[in-house]
């Protein structure tokens, strides 16, 4: 695994770590999931789960840990919820400091299953959250059945947001009707303190990207954040 953190731009805080599969060796996850199969799927998809909790004890993460899941893989989630249960109890990692992603561009076979995995594990006291919203097929149709608790704007909507109104229209059209339905924002791939001044204006506290940290192999990076600039701070 590696971890990339989210960041509270406001004040620097760490929101949470997001647990990236990665080879033994380090290798990307384009590499790794090339491997996944409708066979193996279901036991990649807790061995992740197993993994992720592991290293977020090891490295003692005290925000929280963020960890993608594979919606087809879940059948249960009661029961697919158990591995990640037994692995937070055995590890002493606070079950509640737990959020589960899925990704919008994911084809799921069947969208009310998934509504139901998204419930069990709020019942179970977990966060959860919808990754690369805006890239996908689901959308606006996934948050009219079902408000995550955090929405993680495709990094595509945030490249080149500095120079594009359209960008930066819609992106601040979802973080009000975000704000509207109680849930957080997180702004995914900002790479430039161009785009990172644009998404502190709309009012995004939350950012990921590589600006502020790499995904750190088997480590926790370190957090660089630019200052606002003068404008920003006097506001």
């Amino acid at each position: 695994m590696a971890f990339q953190p989210i960041v509270d731009v406001t004040d620097g805080s760490i929101f949470a770590f997001e647990a990236l599969v990665r080879g033994v060796d380090g290798a990307g996850a384009a590499s790794v999931l090339a491997d996944v199969t409708p066979d193996n799927r279901f036991a990649f998809d807790q061995l992740c789960r197993r993994t992720a909790v592991e290293f977020a004890a090891r490295l003692r993460i005290e925000a929280r840990l963020s960890i993608n899941f594979m919606p087809n893989a879940v059948y249960k989630p009661d029961v697919c919820l158990g591995t990640t249960l037994a692995a937070a109890k055995r590890h002493g990692f606070p079950v509640e400091r737990i959020m589960f992603e899925v990704t919008e561009g994911e084809r799921v076979d069947d969208r009310v299953h998934l509504t139901h995995i998204m419930a069990e594990y709020r019942r179970q006291g977990m966060a959860t959250a919808i990754d690369d919203f805006g890239a996908g097929h689901s959308g606006l149709n996934l948050l009219a059945e079902f408000q995550p608790d955090v929405i993680k704007l495709d990094m595509d909507l945030i490249r080149g947001i500095d120079v594009s109104q359209p960008r930066q229209a819609i992106v601040a059209s979802v973080a009000r009707l975000a704000d509207t339905l109680g849930m957080a924002v997180v702004a995914e791939g900002v790479e430039t303190e161009a785009e990172l001044a644009v998404v502190r204006t709309i009012g995004i506290r939350l950012v990921q990207g590589y600006l502020l940290a790499k995904p750190g192999f088997e480590r926790l990076p370190e957090v660089r954040l630019p200052a606002p600039p003068a404008k920003q701070r006097a506001a």
